[in-house]
């Protein structure tokens, strides 16, 4: 285990190689799963303020469930999330591009500079998950089968699973808690 500030990270994120491979996944994290995607509390706030502007970049299907469930839900777990379209299918926020891989509106709308906010911390981290206690948080390398072509494509560029995601984690935890967690792992 590897500690940082009040955070506990798993050895796995420290040696697995891990770079997203899209033409390969087509965005399968974001139509997988049991549920939407997780949400800190003041993310409920933050979707609420921007969804007249992202509603513009997702599809019908996801304005409806968005119009019909919220911005957010209350999942099954009592955690929040993003809506999901059907029987937890695809994030309502997500759209397919030309290619049939799977973007997020959010960060759509984002990279056009309409609003400020990239994404969910959760989305933004994956396939980091992160667990808050009490006292700390603990970081944890969540495995799926379907990343099986990101962990390729990240070994074949020997890309770390923490220096894949350094946007994510400086944005979650700051420069100067990134820069003692790569001392840690580093040395």
């Amino acid at each position: 285990m590897i500690l940082v500030g009040n955070a506990v990270l798993s050895d796995d994120i420290k040696e697995n190689f891990f770079v997203c491979d899209l033409e390969a996944c087509k965005g399968a994290c974001c139509v997988e799963g049991d549920a939407g995607a997780p949400l800190e509390d003041e993310e409920t706030k933050i979707l609420e303020d921007i969804y007249p502007i992202v509603k513009d970049y997702i599809t019908q299907e996801g304005r409806d469930v968005i119009e019909k469930q919220g911005v957010w839900v209350i999942d099954k777990d009592g955690d929040k999330g993003t809506p999901t379209i059907g029987d937890n299918r695809e994030c309502a926020y997500a759209l397919y591009d030309e290619r049939g891989i799977l973007k997020c509106g959010i960060e759509e709308a984002y990279l056009d500079g309409k609003i400020s906010w990239k994404k969910p911390i959760s989305c933004h981290m994956y396939p980091i998950r992160v667990t808050k206690y009490d006292q700390f948080e603990a970081l944890n390398y969540d495995r799926w089968h379907i990343c099986d072509p990101a962990c390729q494509l990240g070994k074949s560029l020997q890309v770390p699973l923490y220096r894949f995601l350094k946007d994510a984690l400086v944005r979650k935890y700051g420069e100067a808690w990134y820069e003692e967690l790569v001392q840690e792992i580093e040395g």
